[in-house]
This record gives C-alpha cells, structure tokens and sequence, in this order.
C-alpha cells in the first residue's frame, strides 16, 4: 500500500493545479486576442477628426451648380474646354473703337489673319452665355454684330441702343446691357435681344460687372459718377448704391474674388483696386496697384490676378491669398495696357493698347512682353477665344 500523503504535499498540489488553471486561462485569452483587436494604449489609433462637409451653394435658380464653394473659377483651369467650343479655332478678336473694325489675330504666329467690318464704335467683344456666338458691342452704332466663333464670319447686325458692354445672367436666362449714355441697365432675351425689361439707374456710366458666387446679385461700376451699383438678379432690381470715397473715383473693370467673400473693382483715377464685401455692401477700401487701373483677368490656377495699369505702360500681379501685389511687369517702350483675357492653356496675357493701336502679348510666367502688334485705332476690350468654362457670363470672357 502506498504511503499516505502529507499535509504539506497536498497543499503543494494544490497550488501547482491552480497555476496551471491560471496559465491554460491565460492561454486561452492569447488564443482569443489573436483573433480580436490588439487594445494596448500602445497600438490603439486615434480617431480621424471628422471633416466638415462643404457649404452647400443655393445658386440662382436655373443656374448651373457651382463646381466648387470656395473657388468661382473651377471651370477655368488650362485647356478645360467645353464640347462646344473644342473645335473652334484659337484667336484674338480685337474691336477697334476708331477704326469701327475688329481685328482678329492668330496667336500662334501673332498675325492679324483677317478684318471684320463692324458697327459705329465697337467696344467689346463678348461670348454668349452658351458659348456659341461673339457679339461685338456697337455703342454708337446701336447694334450687336454676332460672329460664328467656328468660322469667323459675321452675321447681320441686331438693333440695340448704346450697348457699350454685355453681360449675361447665371442661368442664361437674360443678357444685360449696360447703357451707359442711356444710364438704363437693359434686361433682355439672350439669343434675340428683344426687351424683357428696362432699369434707369441714377448714376452716370455704369460699365463694368461681375456676379456673386450664387449669382443671386452682381456689382455695376458707374465710371462718370464714382459709384457702384447693387442689383439683384432676379428681381433684376437695383437694391444698393454707394459713393466710392475718393473724389474724382472712375471704377472700371470688376472681379470677384475665387472665395466669393469679395469684389475688386479697378479705379483709373484712384490708382488701384477697391476691395469690397458684395454681401454687406459695405465702404470699400483702395489698394494701390499702378497709375490708371483699369483690367482685371484671374490666372488659370485662381491664385493670382493680372491688373493692367493703362497709365504707366504695366500689369501688376496680385496674389490673391497674400492679399497684396506681389510682382509689376513693365512694358518696354511703355504702351497702354488696357482690357484683353488669358489664353486657354493659362501661359499668355493678352491686352489692348488702347492710346498705341497696337495688342500686347504677355508671358504669365516671366512677364515677357512676347509680341507687339499693330491694330486698328483705339483698340480696347478684345476676346481671347475660345476659353475654358461651361458658360459666359459676358465682357471680354468671364467664365463659371
């Protein structure tokens, strides 16, 4: 018979059965770890912050959706362009306001390649909202001449009183004339240019606009008075106006900026830019830019905006985040830089020489003037076409 066991191996069993318990559970939760996220302080990933969802942009109703909250411009960038007017031929329309002709120029080999015969006085060339036809404004003439952007050709002039520029709605629902001597901004249809509806302003000019990012509004400069315009776009009503605070103030071209949050409006007199809030509608302030300001044109990548500055033969280039001007271009042998656009690839600046008759081309990297050419008499607001965007909102090419 084996001998009875002591009290203290039995206590020794006891034990040792327990840590084996232990160690087999402890096994066991190795075995379902492998199988369950490691939890440690050490591998535990910290959770991603949640990314705020884009405002959402209630446009004016019928207007295309905006591409992007926070840059106007999306549309624009280097050679997006649209189906309609991927065929048509590259060139430069240059109204010749003395010469009552439109020149138009090969931009690649910086050639005038053909003469159109226009109306009394042409002051713009203008892109139709659908892309599909240039109006060259007659101001004195008191008509529109339409050009098939895929031919050249002109068509016949449509009667329209003192259409010194052109713009269109959002939606392409009106095109608005701004008349200046007449002092009426004219809504009417967009393909017939039939009267839809005439608002007198009180002010003396209006010329130059540009929409808000929604389209729901747009800013008027009014060059003879020194004043801007409020007007909303469907109501198509004026429903602000203000003084601008320099005496003798003569505001030209507008743009908004790639946010939305703000206008620029040039200011021939005043030297610069006025800086202003469209929403508030609130006293501008003037960034001084160059002598005689007077065209604003917005690079390809929405980062910059190429400022002509008639009175001193320069463009300055303002930066849109810094907020401030960052380079001026000087043109040699000076010239008189005045309104003109950007080339669809983004890599030339294309301006009017008003006073020299003459077209300047630009490099928009180095400034480089790369070519001088001689026009008709009194060139100003010529068209670089075709561009990038789906729709035009009119002057000489501003795009969504």
């Amino acid at each position: 018979m084996p001998p009875t066991p002591t009290a203290a191996v039995i206590a020794r069993a006891l034990v040792t059965g327990a840590a084996l318990t232990v160690l087999a559970g402890l096994a066991g939760c190795g075995t379902e770890a492998r199988d369950q996220p490691d939890r440690t302080l050490a591998t535990v990933k910290p959770a991603r912050p949640a990314v705020p969802a884009e405002p959402v942009v209630r446009g004016l109703p019928g207007m295309p959706p905006v591409l992007h909250p926070r840059d106007v411009y999306a549309a624009d960038r280097p050679g997006r362009l649209s189906p309609v007017v991927r065929d048509f031929p590259s060139r430069v329309y240059v109204p010749n306001t003395e010469s009552d002709t439109v020149s138009v120029i090969d931009p690649k080999t910086y050639e005038i390649v053909e003469t159109i015969h226009v109306g009394r006085q042409p002051q713009h060339v203008v892109p139709s909202w659908d892309l599909k036809t240039l109006w060259v404004n007659n101001n004195r003439g008191h008509t529109l001449t339409p050009i098939d952007p895929r031919t050249g050709r002109a068509g016949e002039p449509v009667d329209v009183h003192d259409p010194y520029n052109l713009y269109f709605t959002p939606n392409g629902r009106y095109a608005v004339v701004m008349a200046s001597l007449d002092r009426e901004l004219v809504f009417r249809d967009p393909h017939t240019m039939k009267i839809a509806k005439t608002v007198p302003v009180s002010c003396y000019g209006v010329n130059h606009a540009d929409f808000s990012l929604d389209g729901r509004y747009f800013i008027v400069s009014c060059e003879f008075s020194g004043e801007l315009l409020k007007v909303d776009t469907e109501k198509m009503e004026v429903v602000a106006q203000q003084k601008l605070p320099y005496e003798g103030a003569m505001p030209q071209d507008v743009k908004i900026s790639p946010d939305g949050k703000r206008f620029y409006v040039a200011d021939m007199m005043a030297d610069g830019m006025w800086v202003l809030d469209g929403d508030k509608f609130t006293r501008p302030t003037l960034l001084p830019t160059g002598k005689g300001t007077h065209g604003l044109y917005v690079s390809r990548d929405s980062r910059e905006m190429y400022v002509s500055n008639r009175g001193e033969g320069t463009v300055s280039v303002f930066d849109f985040e810094k907020g401030e001007v960052t380079k001026k271009w000087r043109l040699p042998d000076g010239g008189s830089p005045d309104m003109g656009g950007v080339s669809a690839d983004g890599k030339v600046l294309w301006l009017s020489g008003r006073y020299d008759d003459e077209v300047y081309a630009i490099d928009t990297r180095t400034g480089k003037q790369l070519a001088r050419i001689q026009v008709g008499s009194g060139p100003h607001g010529l068209a670089v076409y075709p561009q990038p965007g789906r729709y035009s909102l009119g002057h000489t090419g501003i795009f969504r």
